[in-house]
């Protein structure tokens, strides 16, 4: 690590958030709720079996339980929805992730809407984007959400300073480009059409880079003393940002992986106890 450089530690950011929530989920278990994440997977996907998987382990280790929903790929739209109705109409459930891409004959926008708000933890939903660009989502989309506890915990003030964020999926790149807004930055979102995107980016003080190709974003893309979030994950643990390069001159930087990463699940799991809570006061 090059001298006077900021690393922005993901794993210790997720640790303080799971911290946060153990006296919470004992709370809840001594009133008999126990806070519950169901995960659909559709198909075989290898890298989409291993998210699961680890967003599982997560649960287990903090109390949360987790119901696993294995669907074939031959599954239709409709059998899909269906599903997710059966888990919205289940009380014992708290939140629902329908962990994407799902198979191209799927229509993964509808299935997304099927999700009801109440359970909606990651932010997928129009209604909750909606929610989440005027400010008072209860569930923010995950990563952007993880962008937003890293550079709080870290005590980076976003206040003036000028935001770059290449990308715009409506999961990551948007919501994220709206938090930062709403957090008083100022906001450049690029995306493939963007023009001198190198130029745009080294204007940056602040490099959201949310693209999905391994080491896009080239050392001299960052001026010097930015701070870089890669929220990118790709073949062979390799970010967005090409890191020892960026390294150079950002002042911060979070690495991949242990960067977004982590926070991107504990993020989930408190959006999970926050609906359990909810649902206690709702209802008790």
């Amino acid at each position: 690590m090059e001298t006077g450089k900021l690393i922005l530690d993901g794993n210790q950011v997720a640790a303080s958030i799971k911290e946060k929530l153990v006296e919470r989920i004992r709370i809840l278990s001594a009133k008999g709720i126990v806070p519950c994440l169901a995960t659909i997977l559709v198909g075989e996907d290898p890298s989409s079996a291993t998210y699961v998987r680890m967003k599982g382990n997560a649960c287990k280790k903090l109390g949360i339980q987790s119901i696993r929903v294995d669907l074939p790929t031959s599954t239709t739209t409709a059998e899909l929805i269906a599903q997710i109705e059966k888990l919205n109409d289940d009380p014992h459930i708290h939140g629902i992730l329908l962990q994407h891409p799902v198979p191209h004959h799927i229509d993964e926008r509808e299935a997304f809407e099927a999700i009801h708000i109440v359970k909606d933890v990651d932010g997928v939903t129009t209604l909750g984007f909606a929610q989440n660009a005027f400010g008072f989502a209860d569930y923010p989309s995950c990563t952007p959400a993880a962008i937003l506890a890293i550079l709080e915990y870290y005590k980076i003030s976003l206040e003036g300073k000028h935001a770059v964020v290449i990308g715009r999926s409506p999961i990551l790149g948007k919501p994220v480009s709206a938090m930062l807004l709403n957090s008083n930055a100022t906001v450049t979102t690029c995306h493939s059409k963007t023009k001198k995107l190198a130029d745009i980016v080294r204007l940056g003080d602040i490099v959201v880079a949310a693209v999905g190709k391994p080491k896009f974003v080239q050392g001299d893309w960052i001026k010097p003393g930015a701070i870089v979030l890669d929220a990118g994950y790709n073949e062979g643990n390799l970010g967005d940002v090409d890191y020892d390069a960026c390294l150079h001159n950002a002042y911060a930087i979070t690495p991949v992986p242990a960067g977004v990463g982590p926070v991107t699940i504990a993020i989930l799991l408190k959006h999970t106890v926050d609906s359990a809570e909810k649902y206690d006061k709702r209802y008790h």
